[in-house]
């Protein structure tokens, strides 16, 4: 069998970005209509990051592999985008919770309920409430 009779399932999408022209061009749709937290999804495009970075190296590119790059650059950067923002939002969330730790000793669950809320404000705001307002003002304010 070849790459162009491959049925369109997941278990093939590896191997049909790997192909070319149409079954590539239709693979990577499929990849890129995948949820980002699908693990087939985050597993292709680890692959394909690898490859990527590999083919950029080669300074002879054939001219598919050039189009394979310009095809797979979009998603390849929303997936850094994701990550970035996943990341942003790890370090304000860890932000949040040493702050109210710092202020108020254990997180209990009245102060856990408030994370969330805390989190949702303008990155500039949660900061002055969480060092101005005391306990029973915070708890007021987000329950």
């Amino acid at each position: 069998m070849v790459i162009h009779q491959l049925p369109p399932t997941p278990e093939t999408l590896w191997l049909r970005i790997l192909g070319k022209g149409r079954v590539q061009e239709q693979a990577i749709d499929q990849l890129a209509e995948l949820p980002e937290n699908d693990p087939l999804r985050i597993v292709v495009l680890e692959l394909l990051s690898n490859l990527k970075a590999i083919l950029e190296v080669n300074q002879n590119l054939a001219p598919e592999e050039e189009n394979l790059i310009m095809r797979l650059s979009p998603i390849y950067e929303q997936r850094l985008a994701e990550a970035t923002q996943r990341g942003i939002d790890q370090g304000q969330r860890i932000f949040v919770e040493n702050l109210l730790r710092a202020k108020f000793g254990e997180l209990d669950e009245e102060l856990t309920a408030i994370i969330e809320p805390l989190l949702a404000l303008p990155p500039a705001d949660s900061p002055a409430l969480l060092l101005n307002l005391s306990r029973a003002e915070l708890l007021a304010r987000f329950n």
